[in-house]
């Protein structure tokens, strides 16, 4: 279900939802869709940031969530967006250490690193959680 609501920014709706199955490509595809949705509302110089952080949060649910179902939130702010990436599993995201040669762990260090603010909400029920991030 794809879904563009709210009241329009440059011709383009405020907020942009969607529900997907996940898989390996799904981060370019949902890259683009971000890019699209902050060129045409006029906040390109967020995109940058907005998609790589974007790219760690989808991997993360490709990795770590069983069914690699999601939804995903774009919300437009007065100078950014906040991006949002829901799923049904109750594992929480960390923020791996900064040392280390492991293969993982550093998804959530690079979205600290190029976004202004995250945050993780647990679903009412403990039933998921929300994973989100602004930039501006």
């Amino acid at each position: 279900m794809n879904q563009a609501i709210g009241p329009q920014v440059a011709g383009v709706p405020s907020e942009y939802r969607a529900e997907f199955a996940v898989g390996e490509h799904s981060a370019r595809h949902l890259r683009r869709i971000l890019r699209l949705y902050l060129v045409g509302s006029g906040q390109a110089e967020v995109a940058d940031a907005a998609e790589l952080a974007l790219t760690e949060l989808v991997a993360n649910v490709v990795r770590h969530v069983p069914g690699r179902r999601c939804r995903i939130c774009f919300l437009l702010l007065p100078g950014g967006v906040r991006v949002e990436v829901a799923d049904g599993c109750s594992e929480l995201p960390v923020r791996g250490a900064r040392e280390g040669l492991g293969e993982g762990g550093r998804g959530m260090l690079i979205v600290d690193a190029v976004t202004d603010r995250w945050g993780v909400s647990v679903l009412p029920g403990g039933h998921g959680k929300t994973v989100w991030f602004e930039c501006r």
